[in-house]
């Protein structure tokens, strides 16, 4: 049996999660910002289908990406440097994140995203938590990511892209400014074939609850990233291809 989560926003010990389904902490409570924030900074994420209560989950070990170490193919390089696309931050929030629910998985039926996520996460991108990365080509959305921003840790949480290397674009450009700012490690959750070639690895789930202990108690108060915030995308595909 899973614990089940009162009206506190209190969490059992990450180490206390199942081996089957891996990862699997809690279930129930709410989806409220003081919830979703208290479960990120002790290395938490809500992932449920629609029907089923709010589960939580840790996952051991975690795949993370160093936003130095995104790896860049040498087409991925060419089209950061000469594709007519351009590179928005929070501009366009619920349609990412609504995009990203209806994008097709391989061998998922449906969408984790559900109507009440997607509410929740919109609360927190006015709050100034959560954000997005969205790649623009002649004026329409085309891809993009969104994510939480604790400190100097980023939560990332989903993708999509509706042209070829769309969303690709918006990660690389997301390291780019979370190198700015000094951010030290992107949060991918599970590991995937696509992440991997990234760049991104696994790590034991007892190293990155330790770090990002540290991390989320970094840097200012949440706001809204500037829409501007990412440039020269030269420099940066120069610096990063294979």
């Amino acid at each position: 049996m899973i614990p089940w989560l009162d009206e506190t926003f209190e969490f059992p010990p990450v180490a206390t999660a199942l081996a089957d389904p891996p990862g699997l902490l809690a279930a129930g409570g709410d989806l409220s910002p003081q919830r979703i924030i208290a479960a990120y900074r002790r290395g938490i994420f809500p992932w449920y289908s629609p029907g089923d209560p709010i589960l939580w989950w840790s996952l051991d070990p975690r795949m993370v990406l160093r936003p130095p170490e995104i790896r860049i193919s040498r087409s991925l390089a060419r089209t950061l440097r000469n594709a007519e696309y351009e590179v928005r931050l929070d501009t366009a929030f619920d349609e990412v994140i609504r995009a990203c629910a209806c994008a097709p998985r391989e061998g998922q039926r449906g969408t984790w995203i559900t109507t009440d996520m997607q509410d929740a996460y919109i609360r927190l991108h006015q709050l100034g938590y959560a954000h997005s990365v969205e790649t623009w080509v002649a004026g329409k959305l085309v891809g993009g990511l969104y994510g939480i921003a604790l400190g100097g840790a980023f939560f990332g949480e989903s993708m999509f892209s509706r042209a070829r290397d769309a969303s690709k674009i918006a990660l690389a450009h997301l390291c780019s400014h979370l190198q700015t700012c000094n951010f030290g490690i992107i949060d991918c959750q599970m590991e995937t074939p696509h992440l991997s070639s990234l760049g991104a690895r696994l790590i034991p789930r007892s190293d990155f609850v330790s770090e990002v202990a540290v991390l989320v108690d970094q840097g200012g108060e949440p706001q809204r990233w500037q829409a501007d915030a990412v440039k020269d995308r030269f420099r940066f595909a120069q610096q990063h291809s294979d």
